[in-house]
């Protein structure tokens, strides 16, 4: 019986500790977020802004916000047509799914 116990998988880590091992800065800006972030993607992107903004976590967050709002407003147009308030902000040119990923 023990045998079944032993696996050579590795354990994968809970979402929450992986939550509670990002930035303050960033978890406080996931806090007020709208769209579901995964770990892995806000990272990604925090760490890019986060360069850009040369240490800066104020504009890093605005950077964030402003990639979120993008997001929104493209789902918006696409979900609710683009008569919805959100969709007057959506990008005009087709982009493929791969350049809108949050």
């Amino acid at each position: 019986m023990a045998r079944n116990i032993k696996t050579g998988l590795s354990r994968r880590q809970s979402p929450m500790s992986q939550f509670d091992r990002l930035p303050p800065d960033l978890r406080q800006w996931l806090a007020t977020a709208i769209l579901p972030w995964s770990v892995h993607s806000v990272l990604k992107h925090w760490n890019a802004a986060l360069h850009c903004a040369q240490g800066n976590t104020d504009q890093a967050r605005a950077r964030l916000s402003q990639i979120e709002a993008r997001c929104i407003a493209r789902d918006a147009a696409h979900i609710w047509g683009d008569q919805h308030p959100a969709a007057a902000h959506a990008p005009t040119a087709t982009r493929t799914a791969q350049q809108f990923r949050p």
